[in-house]
């Protein structure tokens, strides 16, 4: 089986959308779908941000195609979610989110990153990144819908991408280096924001409609743990393992190191306990 390379560049129109069948949607999938779109779709805030961290304007182009391309990714993961359930309206969810979430460095004019430098907030960059790639791989291989396959491999494959081009800009960056523990605090520090409101209020507006905010208000705790229940069932290992190998070249140490192995090995079967205690059915493939 040849699996197909999804280059840079693409556009909505390239998808087969002609290929959608509704049978094949789960529920739960559908969730998770809407919640990312929301996610995707807040680029322009961080593009914002980054331009006045990187006050360079030879580098806007570049961070603006970035955001252009993440915003995408919301246009086309959202449209697939109104496929999916009609009653879903991706606009009206955005619009609810960005009024509800607004960070305090998203509303600030401060010039200086929230990880303390500019190779600090590439850091942070590379894990969100590496968070994405391998999130999205593993819902191709989770999910049986065509295009959402077509959808999340050619996400996969841009958030791969940017990847590399925060690890590359890193690196040049005129400012000191930053020490190996320094890093890994960053990267630690990025990775357990993961349940913060971006991540659990999106979820919220997604899949609680208008209407209905007055009889489900927002709970940051039951809606967080709802979506991670939705992410243990996509997880596999290979797709655990690769977040970790992927972190640890960012900060400096050999992603195929002994320590990086046994990391990603301990991160797996944490994920395994919780989904067991959780009474989540989950996929044991490596």
């Amino acid at each position: 089986m040849v699996l197909p390379v999804y280059k840079q560049g693409w556009s909505p129109e390239d998808i087969a959308w002609s290929q959608f069948d509704r049978s094949r949607a789960e529920p739960w999938m559908v969730e998770a779908i809407k919640s990312a779109a929301l996610v995707e779709y807040n680029a322009p805030d961080y593009v914002s941000y980054l331009k006045r961290v990187f006050p360079d304007p030879a580098f806007h182009p570049v961070i603006e195609q970035w955001g252009a391309e993440e915003t995408q990714h919301g246009r086309v993961l959202g449209r697939w979610a109104e496929m999916a359930d009609p009653s879903f309206k991706l606009e009206e969810a955005v619009a609810r989110f960005r009024a509800g979430y607004r960070p305090a460095h998203f509303a600030g004019n401060e010039e200086a990153s929230i990880r303390g430098s500019r190779r600090g907030e590439l850091i942070a960059r590379c894990v969100v990144e590496s968070g994405t790639s391998s999130y999205y791989t593993a819902i191709k291989d989770a999910t049986a819908e065509p295009v959402l396959q077509e959808i999340a491999g050619r996400i996969a494959a841009d958030e791969y991408r940017h990847y590399k081009l925060f690890y590359e800009t890193q690196k040049i960056q005129p400012e000191p280096a930053l020490s190996f523990w320094k890093k890994v605090r960053i990267a630690i520090g990025r990775m357990t924001e993961s349940d913060d409101d971006e991540i659990c209020y999106s979820h919220y507006c997604a899949i609680v409609p208008a209407d209905q905010v007055t009889a489900k208000p927002y709970d940051r705790r039951a809606y967080g743990k709802n979506l991670f229940g939705h992410t243990l069932r996509i997880y596999r290992r290979r797709h655990v393992q690769k977040v970790i190998q992927m972190v640890a070249k960012a900060v400096g140490a050999d992603p195929q190191g002994t320590v990086v192995k046994f990391l990603g090995s301990t991160a797996w079967r944490v994920l395994r306990l919780r989904a067991s205690m959780a009474g989540i059915a989950q996929k044991a493939a490596a």
